[in-house]
């Protein structure tokens, strides 16, 4: 059933969204639906406040009220997370119907994180394999991890010119 899983978003009191997500866990153990509730999340944000002792660092949560499950949805798994205290139901077009979140949307949220590993470092020379400069040699001037990113330095007509591209768009080569 977990190759079925997808990410529902379940909408709760404001303030039981940590009591809502332990219930959910908990629940799941007792029924041992650890097979169709695989997961829950809070999507939190780190902020810096600046207040009158300094600036301080402090999570808050993304969206007050909602709670991220990823689940394989039936009828028992629906009834479990609907008749948890603090859950007023899925969000959906209807009070019966969960709609999933799609990929992008869990892409955009950074719900599921997907850990990149590169062969490059700053300073490698590099052939760019896609997009309109694909087999052009260039030289990574810098790597953002954080937001998929690296940038390059390609030479166009004598000139240095950065390109920024995807980490997938390039590859090592030897010169």
């Amino acid at each position: 059933m977990a190759e079925n899983a997808k990410w529902y978003v379940v909408h709760t009191y404001s303030g039981y969204e940590s009591a809502v997500a332990g219930a959910i866990m908990k629940n799941a153990d007792n029924r041992n639906l650890h097979d169709r509730i695989l997961e829950v999340t809070i999507p939190m944000e780190t902020v810096t406040e600046v207040t009158d002792n300094g600036p301080k660092t402090v999570e808050r949560k993304v969206f007050p009220g909602y709670v991220l499950v990823k689940m394989a949805l039936d009828d028992e798994s629906w009834h479990v997370i609907r008749n948890i205290r603090g859950v007023t139901g899925f969000v959906g077009s209807g009070s019966n119907e969960a709609i999933p979140l799609s990929d992008e949307e869990v892409a955009a949220l950074g719900v599921e994180k997907h850990e990149i590993t590169v062969s490059y470092a700053v300073g490698d020379n590099v052939r760019i394999t896609d997009g309109a400069l694909s087999s052009s040699i260039g030289v990574v001037d810098k790597i953002d991890m954080e937001r998929g990113k690296v940038v390059v330095i390609v030479s166009f007509f004598g000139r240095e010119t950065p390109v920024e591209l995807e980490l997938d768009q390039i590859e090592t080569v030897e010169l």
